[in-house]
């Protein structure tokens, strides 16, 4: 894409300015990028698996291309114009949550059954559950805004559909993304005008639930935790990705291997085409390549915070405020795994790790965030 057509894209409309550039210019790195090392780390299980090296980087590629579409239709569009479809997409979102666990529609990752089947298309609902209970929260929490305070008008209602949302989730189960769901939630609920008390009431209440649920009913998750704990006590079995994790990142030296010469990538390392993409990238690019793509990372938040602090409106803030935390936290779920700084979750590294659902999802609300700082008070004297 040129710079001309993307300087038309990014256009002002009425009542508008120039859109965040920085933002957008290190997004289309990022997703270039990506798309760079997906081809390296899923190159040699794309051949062995599926007889070419460019599978999942094509399928990589049309997932970009596709969602790319609703990016620019997202930045084009008045961010308010989403609150009218608010409480449907709640909705909407919750019943393809319920379709999950609808034999013949429901197909399993691994152990859980996140994902659903329509048509040959294969896609995550609990993907577009973040963008939408993020619409639906930041609408509920402008009108709400004074009555925050009374916990049964105000505080009740938002946990409630919180829990409804993480019953879905823990039965599936996909404990990964319904701590980015909820911290993200509750961080939004707490920019919105919610009490600090109200919040460590219901984190304490959530904790005993997800800690009682783990401990009767997921083995595997309380495997992670082992793992966490102790990487060597199940090096061949349980602990397998987290120990060939370490290895690839270890190997990778501060300037790495080279770009294509992973060795993890040969079927040691699982699903280097997804959730273990960034160990290969530490391989072969090293710690100080794999230090900037996470100031990357870093700088988007950044410049994604200062257009909540000067978005026009709660709805806008509480908005942008929200797809910042929902990036960053899985950003920092997928690293901090990888690397065993915390257990390791199953979620995807945004816009690298290859995905059609998270891709959307990720850029639809990169979309709307670009509109909301084409709005913004005085982003400009923040630059």
């Amino acid at each position: 894409m040129t710079g001309r057509r993307l300087k038309k894209i990014l256009a002002p409309g009425v009542g508008e300015h120039e859109p965040d550039k920085s933002l957008v210019t290190a997004l289309f790195i990022l997703l270039a990028f990506g798309l760079i090392m997906l081809l390296s780390a899923s190159s040699a299980v794309a051949y062995a698996n599926h007889g070419s090296t460019y599978y999942f980087f094509v399928r990589q590629l049309f997932n970009v291309l596709f969602s790319l579409a609703f990016f620019w239709a997202a930045t084009r569009i008045n961010y308010h114009w989403w609150k009218k479809f608010a409480v449907f997409f709640l909705f909407a979102s919750i019943l393809l949550l319920l379709l999950v666990f609808v034999p013949g529609l429901r197909t399993s990752s691994g152990t859980a059954y996140s994902w659903i089947n329509l048509f040959g298309y294969t896609f995550q609902p609990s993907e577009f559950v973040k963008i939408a209970f993020l619409i639906y929260l930041a609408t509920w929490l402008e009108a709400k805004n004074r009555d925050l305070g009374n916990f049964f008008s105000g505080t009740f209602p938002f946990f409630l559909i919180l829990g409804v949302i993480g019953l879905l989730m823990i039965a599936q189960p996909d404990l990964g993304t319904l701590f980015i769901i909820a911290f993200t939630a509750l961080v939004v609920f707490f920019v919105g005008g919610g009490k600090l008390r109200h919040i460590f009431t219901a984190i304490l209440l959530a904790g005993l639930l997800l800690a009682a649920v783990l401990y009767f009913k997921s083995s595997y998750q309380s495997d992670r935790f082992k793992c966490f704990m102790d990487p060597g006590y199940s090096a061949n079995n349980r602990c397998y990705q987290i120990n060939q994790s370490l290895i690839a990142v270890g190997s990778g030296g501060l300037f790495g291997r080279g770009l294509g010469e992973s060795r993890q990538k040969y079927m040691y390392l699982p699903e280097v085409w997804g959730d273990s993409i960034f160990p290969v990238i530490a391989e072969e690019t090293g710690f100080i390549f794999s230090s900037l793509l996470i100031l990357l990372y870093l700088f988007i938040f950044y410049r994604g915070l200062l257009i909540a602090k000067h978005a026009p409106d709660i709805y806008g803030s509480t908005l942008a405020t929200g797809i910042v935390v929902w990036l960053a936290v899985q950003t920092f779920l997928n690293i901090g795994g990888m690397i065993n700084l915390i257990p390791m979750t199953g979620v995807p590294l945004p816009f690298i790790s290859s995905g059609g659902s998270a891709v959307l999802a990720g850029l639809l609300a990169m979309g709307i965030l670009v509109n909301i700082s084409k709005r913004t008070k005085r982003v400009r004297t923040a630059s």
